[in-house]
């Protein structure tokens, strides 16, 4: 730092206001910094600036699994909004596993982090004592809450109830739920399931047993396809799919169509999510907008205030859903454009 100052003529505090971003710094100055540094090729010394400030500027984030379209997409989209605010990210993927989950969160690697973004899967009630960490933490998901945490989440009931009476809105009366799980009593399906049978009973229409079903595995596209295709076998029947994520409605969308039935004509098919890969698909798949851009967004800026000390009273947020039409209901005016716009 002291070469560039020499180089530029000016004082090492300069040359720090530079770096830092610092606004009030006359342009031309600032032009003869940056062309001394790219002289120069001077490079921040992240951990001398880490032990003078007690941070590092890093920020770790903990997903279950990066295969699964929504959270590679999710991933994609913290670092975009770490980056707005000079931050680099550590991802790390726990896949589920108990152990890993609690390996993330007392690791070696959160000494090398300021904070960490945190999306568990195992955890849950009763674990609550377990996030009383000493650095900051922002959860994602409905897995488990803590008070004193703050906590980005999704409006998971009023978006799937949304999600089925736009399915009834259309006609369709044999709605089947792909994705509810019958062991979990806290998290995104028990949350989604309430929302499909509170807009079949504002419907008057009956709940039916063989039109919830689980899915054994992971919500990926071969779980929809393969548990779609045990259906037809058994000869259910139905009209329209809510499937609880996108790549369910995608795998289950393949299955119907390689059997011979018309996506919407035939069965009606609604996703959850807005991921990419829906654009693509013909037709294009009608889900639900969770905040997918708001969720990242507050995450980090969260994470940030907290590691700056700025932040207030932990607080809890879930952003505004919205549908998004596509074609696989029959009101298609979703198009691929979209993805490059976002």
């Amino acid at each position: 730092m002291q070469d560039v100052a020499r180089r530029a003529g000016v004082s090492a505090k300069t040359v720090s206001n530079v770096v830092n971003g610092y606004p009030y710094i006359r342009a031309e100055t600032r032009d003869r910094v940056l062309a001394a540094i790219t002289e120069l090729g001077y490079r921040v010394n992240a951990s001398a600036r880490s032990l003078r400030t007690g941070r590092s500027g890093i920020i770790g984030l903990a997903l279950p699994e990066l295969r699964v379209p929504y959270f590679a997409e999710l991933a994609g989209a913290v670092i975009a909004a770490a980056e707005a605010r000079d931050l680099t990210v550590i991802i790390e993927q726990h896949g589920g596993r108990r152990e890993l989950e609690l390996e993330v969160l007392s690791g070696a690697r959160r000494h090398l982090t300021d904070g960490l973004i945190y999306s568990p899967l195992a955890l849950g009630p009763g674990d609550e004592a377990l996030l009383d960490v000493p650095y900051p933490l922002v959860l994602l998901g409905e897995r488990v809450f803590h008070p004193g945490i703050d906590h980005v989440t999704m409006r998971n009931t009023a978006a799937a109830r949304a999600a089925t009476e736009h399915l009834i809105a259309i006609g369709r009366r044999r709605i089947l739920a792909l994705g509810p799980n019958p062991d979990q009593e806290v998290g995104s399906a028990p949350l989604r399931l309430a929302g499909y049978r509170a807009a079949l009973d504002a419907a008057g229409m009956r709940v039916e047993p063989e039109l919830e079903v689980p899915t054994i595995r992971t919500w990926d596209h071969a779980t929809g396809a393969r548990t779609m295709a045990r259906l037809l076998d058994d000869g259910v029947e139905l009209d329209a799919v809510f499937a609880f994520n996108d790549s369910l409605a995608l795998g289950a969308m393949h299955e119907l169509q390689v059997r011979g039935y018309r996506v919407p004509e035939d069965v009606a098919v609604m996703g959850f999510d807005a991921i990419d890969e829906g654009l693509y698909s013909n037709p294009t798949l009608t889900t639900i907008d969770p905040g997918r851009a708001e969720i990242p967004e507050e995450a980090v800026r969260l994470i940030d205030e907290r590691r700056r000390g700025s932040a207030g009273e932990p607080t809890r947020i879930a952003p505004e859903f919205r549908l998004v039409h596509g074609g696989s209901t029959g009101a298609g005016d979703r198009a691929p454009l979209a993805a490059a716009e976002r």
